[in-house]
């Protein structure tokens, strides 16, 4: 008893495997690296602002790029990155401007640049508030709104 019958022919529609669910990340590991990366860049900043003797914008949307980089390549797609990488690019602009103050107290006064970061941390600090100028904070503007951009549209 042999019966005639054939198989039905394939589907032409064969699903789309499913996609890889969104990386993480791990904030904690995301919130170190980024404010180590804004102490590293903003001492390349301090360090470039001491040797031109004079501010470039590019210089501090850099110091947020970067930070702002960090952050999202370790912590996903975190809505609270944009935010703490802004806040970081602050304190790595900041850390930049002091490590140039020091370098030119360094220089006037003859007293090593590490003693003046670590023992005379205050005073540097008076001395930069002292010649401190409003275009400066247009420069920590320009930083943090570029780590904010950047963070929040890598993270997209």
């Amino acid at each position: 008893m042999s019966q005639n019958f054939t198989p039905p022919a394939p589907d032409s529609y064969t699903a789309a495997p499913a996609p890889a669910p969104a990386r993480g990340g791990n904030v904690g590991l995301a919130i170190l690296g980024a404010a180590v990366t804004a102490l590293a860049a903003g001492a390349a900043y301090g360090g470039i602002l001491s040797a031109i003797d004079f501010q470039i914008g590019y210089l501090a949307a850099g110091v947020g790029f970067l930070v702002a980089l960090v952050a999202v390549r370790l912590g996903g797609r975190n809505p609270i990155l944009p935010p703490v990488s802004a806040l970081l690019t602050l304190a790595g602009v900041y850390a930049g401007y002091v490590l140039a103050e020091a370098i030119a107290i360094s220089e006037n006064y003859g007293v090593p640049v590490p003693e003046l970061l670590t023992t005379e941390i205050a005073k540097v600090h008076q001395s930069y508030v002292g010649t401190f100028d409003p275009i400066s904070i247009l420069f920590f503007a320009i930083g943090a709104y570029a780590a904010f951009q950047t963070a929040r549209k890598a993270a997209a």
